[in-house]
């Protein structure tokens, strides 16, 4: 993960079209709340705001507005993992709103941004994307959250025992059971 943080920081072009979110105050405020694992927000949506990049400037998709707002697309603030009485709903289900909301007051968003942020959970949410590049943040989102949460499980297993004996132990009551 560190090294494709380097690599998006050295994408000079990508940064100059994220910049003025990238150095707003509040969006460097989801480096405080976890996304999957140990990743942070902000690390989930730098991510998967430069794989939008890089899909949409290949496939000649509109690039600017769905990396920009793949950048914002979570930009809840909030602990998603602890219940609150000021949250109704799940999360899944909320979050998208919450985001677009949260951006809209700090951004001036163009129509497919709107559409990108607040449909970015499909199929979850019901609500049909309306732009292609709706569907690129979809499916890049999705993709990163399994990389995320794959990463760790595979740190869990190299760097501690328990997981290690616990993985040895599964394997050995699987075999016996063939």
């Amino acid at each position: 993960m560190e090294n494709l943080i380097n690599q998006i920081y050295q994408d000079k072009e990508f940064i100059s079209t994220i910049a003025d979110i990238l150095n707003n105050e509040t969006v460097k405020e989801m480096k405080k709340y976890r996304q999957h694992c140990d990743t942070n927000c902000f690390e989930h949506c730098i991510t998967a705001s430069y794989l939008c990049y890089k899909i949409c400037k290949k496939h000649n998709l509109d690039y600017k507005s769905c990396s920009r707002a793949a950048m914002i697309h979570d930009l809840f603030l909030y602990d998603w993992r602890k219940k609150s009485p000021n949250r109704k709903g799940l999360h899944a289900f909320t979050h998208p709103k919450t985001a677009y909301l949260n951006a809209s007051k700090l951004f001036n968003l163009n129509e497919k941004e709107k559409d990108i942020i607040l449909k970015h959970m499909w199929p979850v949410t019901l609500s049909l994307p309306k732009y292609k590049e709706s569907f690129v943040l979809t499916f890049v989102d999705k993709k990163c959250a399994l990389f995320e949460t794959f990463n760790y499980m595979q740190s869990c297993f190299i760097h501690k025992k328990l997981f290690r004996y616990a993985y040895i132990f599964l394997t050995i009551i699987i075999f016996r059971l063939y």
